[in-house]
């Protein structure tokens, strides 16, 4: 059973399904919207208005309006969504589903999948059929935000189509099904700790099982997990506090916390005062 809505808001704060197929239209009024996603399908993002800056593994990418992004399966990001003045943050997201590009690798077969030297995210050329692409859809996404099952897949198809067309090189990301394997645990977690994922997303990103992740972990940290990311998260806190100067208030989604008030406990567990004391 695949969802057949066209989003509104931001459901893909979480997660992305792969096995659902999405067109996902986001709307943001007059504030600026800081937010964590796993992106577990490739995603095309049309931005019609405002600015975007989704922040992979150390790099930081703005994005304006009229462009359009392609995101990689299998990453961590931040974002943060910038309406206009006065205006609106509007974008438009078509997450592939895999059982889409399954059927259509047996006719687009790539040449040399997985080998296309690309950033987890960058912009994708355009044409004109892409706008008239968009122009098919908006009917749904200002009316009723409905739409069938077999109608949805056809519209991803169209955008995997078009897209191919104006980036060949596509193909070789699209079609390359290989799961993560296993890597270096120490450097991954030492790049990734700001990132308030789940551990079945570490260890899934790292190429381990759940139970497997746990035991290497310790085996390197001498501690586990959990406790790591907590002491690691508040290093960084208090250097960017009291070697930057940053107000509290500012950094603690950057080094991973979700909430204040989780970051000032925690924080003044660790250290006997306040974030906001910290000179």
């Amino acid at each position: 059973m695949f969802k057949t809505d066209l989003f509104f808001d931001d459901p893909m704060s979480n997660t992305t399904d792969p096995k659902n197929p999405q067109i996902v239209y986001s709307c943001t009024s007059k504030r600026t919207i800081e937010g964590e996603l796993f992106i577990r399908q490739h995603v095309f993002d049309y931005i019609i208005s405002g600015t975007s800056e989704v922040f992979f593994e150390g790099k930081s990418y703005l994005h304006q309006a009229g462009e359009v992004r392609f995101a990689r399966r299998n990453r961590l990001s931040k974002f943060t969504k910038i309406p206009p003045p006065g205006g609106e943050y509007q974008s438009v997201s078509i997450c592939i589903d895999q059982r889409t590009l399954e059927e259509m690798s047996l006719q687009y077969k790539p040449a040399h999948p997985g080998q296309a030297n690309h950033d987890n995210v960058f912009l994708l050329k355009s044409n004109r059929l892409f706008n008239n692409y968009v122009d098919s859809l908006l009917p749904y996404l200002v009316n009723s935000g409905r739409i069938s099952n077999d109608l949805l897949r056809l519209k991803i198809r169209e955008a995997i189509l078009i897209f191919m067309e104006a980036n060949p090189e596509l193909k070789n990301i699209l079609f390359d099904f290989q799961e993560p394997g296993k890597i270096d645990l120490e450097a991954y977690m030492n790049e990734h700790y700001q990132f308030n994922g789940d551990l079945e997303h570490f260890a899934y990103l790292t190429g381990r099982s759940l139970s497997t992740f746990k035991r290497d972990f310790e085996q390197i940290f001498q501690m586990t997990p959990s406790r790591w990311l907590v002491r690691k998260r508040l290093g960084e806190a208090h250097f960017l506090l009291k070697e930057k100067k940053r107000k509290a208030t500012d950094i603690y989604m950057d080094v991973g916390f979700k909430d204040y008030s989780h970051f000032s406990l925690a924080f003044k567990k660790a250290f006997g005062h306040s974030p906001s004391m910290t000179t």
